[in-house]
């Protein structure tokens, strides 16, 4: 096998960390979906979506190198939440912990010297830093237009485009 038993079952429980990050994710959108802000809504089930797939390269990683998928019991998401801003601020206090959990299995990774696990890392420590930047932008836009102003957030978003809230670096990075 290509990987420590330490690791794959590090990566499993990953496999839950995302797949919670999903749910918790769905939760927002829904919370959004219900007071009528439907780009918001929208940019949650996409982000929904994209920690699914992260949740999806750790299966494959795992059964690539001959590991066995255990995927681990989730809790439940919030879904009660008193104001848009801390609707996503949880999203961001989320954001700032998986990329704690990914920096832990980096050093998991390194200190089994697997290189294989460390290069399939890398690709997620780079996307950590475009996820807490993205929750901190719109937590940011959030708190400047003020709960009696989110339509104004909307129209950011529609302006934004399809790519949501994404620092032009990241967009540069295709060029």
């Amino acid at each position: 096998m290509l990987a420590s038993e330490q690791l794959i079952q590090a990566f499993n429980q990953q496999i839950g960390n995302e797949m919670g990050a999903s749910m918790q994710y769905i939760a927002i959108a829904s919370y959004f979906d219900h007071e009528t802000l439907p780009q918001l809504a929208r940019f949650f089930y996409r982000q929904s979506e994209e920690e699914r797939t992260h949740a999806m390269r750790f299966v494959k990683f795992i059964n690539d190198v001959g590991g066995k998928v255990l995927i681990p019991e989730l809790p439940a998401p919030a879904s009660d939440f008193a104001s848009a801003e801390e609707a996503v601020a949880k999203a961001l206090a989320w954001e700032e912990e998986v990329t704690r959990q990914i920096y832990d299995l980096v050093e998991i990774a390194r200190a089994d010297r697997n290189y294989v696990g460390i290069r399939f890392l890398d690709w997620f420590v780079e996307e950590q830093l475009e996820e807490v930047t993205s929750m901190n932008d719109l937590l940011s836009v959030i708190r400047r237009a003020g709960q009696d102003r989110l339509l104004f957030v909307e129209e950011y978003l529609v302006r934004q485009g399809g790519a949501g809230l994404e620092s032009p670096a990241a967009s540069a990075e295709g060029t």
